[in-house]
């Protein structure tokens, strides 16, 4: 061990090691029993217990299986042959021919039906289609001459409409001309224009250019050179000198040389000023708020919660409770192994005395008692009662069987019987069902030629009557009209 957890003196090793071997044990033994326990209930009564069971119910779902078999082939075999089979004749015998006649009837019937009415129809159309297009063939006609008429009403009316407008627009705007306009032009014409002319323009014309045009030059010469020169001199050479280098040049020399230092010293001083101001705050607040706590955690609490609590309880723990833990651990780990082979011992004591007071006297009691006894029945009793039951269960099989063969030769009887009855059933329908086609034929071509008129017509595999003629020579009967010589197979 390091010298930062020395070994704990023999006075607290061996105390515990005690203590904790006086409770283990009976924990262990107590363990122990009820293990061997466990084991001995697993072997002599669970796992026999569950093969027993496990054969039973095998046994039992055997059983089961094969009866439920039976049955059910049974009954899928009386099923088979009371109803699939009779089923199955009495709809490709019956059902299945009855339905192709109705359905060839029905076909017939809808077929003829359908020409019917589809002529009927045509005939129909082809009327109505007439009269329709010669309605229509009037109506326009008729709508043509209206149009026309009421278009000829319609552009005589606008013809007479704008020749009227026209005339009395004619009339209206040469009286308003007559009115209205030629006074005034005249006036303006004759009278206006000459006064105005000769008696104002003319005179001011000639005022203007004779008298106000030379004196309004002269004046102006006078203005300019008296007024307008002499003031555009001063502005030139003593205003505007004074007040550049009078006002403007100082201005700008007191601003680049005065007020631009002064700005750029005061902006210079004034944030270097801030700034020593808020670190003297920031100072400030820490000696009175920061300061004096940060001292007393750490020279006051920190001392005294390391050095007055945590020391001692760190020495108490390393120095104390860890090797005492550790003594109780080791302690249990040894005692639990000592009591193991203490336990082992006690049981193999204890199954030594089972095994001499109760182990050899009964298989000792099983070998000379009941193993005679045992053979006694099973060669007594068991044996000639399978025999018997196995002889029954023969006799019982070919009494199934000659049963069985009893019962396919009647139903063999019976489906001979059957198919002899629907053969002649079916033969019976045949005809029918021929006579009721050629029956509906006829009623057909009867009906087409009640429609259409007309001879009847040889049916397609019915033979043509021979017409007349006298054996071995090409001469007539008379009244009779010459037959081809040709077989009537041969045309057929």
């Amino acid at each position: 061990m390091s010298m930062e957890n020395p070994p704990p003196p023999a006075l607290i090793r061996v105390p515990i090691r005690i203590v904790v071997l006086v409770v283990v044990l009976p924990i262990r033994m107590t363990w122990d029993a009820l293990a061997a326990a466990a084991h001995l209930l697993d072997r002599t009564v669970l796992r026999p217990t569950g093969r027993g069971i496990a054969w039973a119910w095998t046994g039992v779902g055997r059983g089961l299986a094969l009866v439920f078999t039976g049955v059910g082939r049974g009954i899928a075999w009386v099923f088979r042959h009371t109803v699939t089979r009779p089923a199955r004749w009495l709809y490709g015998a019956v059902l299945a021919p009855v339905g192709r006649g109705i359905g060839w009837v029905l076909t017939g019937v809808w077929h003829g039906l359908g020409w019917l009415f589809t002529g009927v129809g045509h005939g129909l159309g082809w009327f109505f289609t007439g009269v329709g297009r010669g309605l229509a063939w009037f109506f326009v006609r008729v709508g043509r001459g209206l149009a026309w008429f009421f278009a000829g009403l319609w552009r005589g009316i606008v013809f007479g409409a704008d020749r009227l407008w026209r005339g009395l627009s004619v009339a209206g705007l040469w009286l308003g001309r007559a009115v209205f306009v030629w006074p005034w032009v005249g006036l303006w014409r004759y009278v206006v224009v000459p006064v105005c002319r000769y008696g104002i323009a003319v005179p001011a014309v000639w005022l203007y250019r004779q008298v106000l045009a030379p004196l309004g030059t002269g004046l102006a010469f006078l203005l300019e050179k008296a007024v307008f020169v002499p003031v555009a001199a001063f502005f030139t050479y003593v205003l505007i000198p004074l007040l550049r280098y009078g006002v403007v040049v100082p201005v700008l020399w007191f601003d680049r040389s005065v007020l631009t230092p002064v700005g750029q010293g005061l902006g210079w001083f004034f944030p270097r000023l801030g700034r020593g101001i808020a670190v003297g705050q920031v100072w400030l607040a820490r000696a009175v708020f920061v300061w004096p706590w940060v001292g007393l955690w750490r020279f006051v609490l920190v001392p005294v919660v390391r050095y007055g609590i945590v020391g001692p309880l760190a020495w108490l723990w390393n120095r104390v409770l860890v090797p005492v833990a550790r003594e109780v651990r080791d302690a249990l780990a040894v005692c639990w192994r000592v009591a193991g082979y203490v336990s082992l011992a006690v049981g193999r004591a204890l199954g030594w005395a089972f095994r001499t007071l109760v182990g050899r006297p009964a298989a000792w009691f099983w070998r000379s008692v009941c193993a005679p006894v045992g053979h006694w029945v099973r060669d007594s009793v068991w044996a000639p009662a399978r025999r018997a039951a196995v002889q029954a269960g023969r006799a019982a099989k070919e009494a199934l069987a000659s049963a069985r063969a009893t019962v396919r030769e009647a139903l063999a009887s019976a489906r001979a019987t059957v198919r002899e009855a629907l053969a002649s059933a079916r033969a019976t329908v045949r005809e029918a069902l021929a006579s009721a086609r050629a029956t509906v034929r006829e009623a057909r071509r009867d009906a087409w030629r009640a429609l259409v008129g007309g001879a009847r017509s040889p049916e397609p595999g019915e033979p043509e009557a021979a017409r007349a003629r006298t054996l071995g020579s090409t001469t007539n009967v008379p009244g009779a009209a010459p037959a081809p010589e040709i077989s009537l197979r041969k045309r057929g």
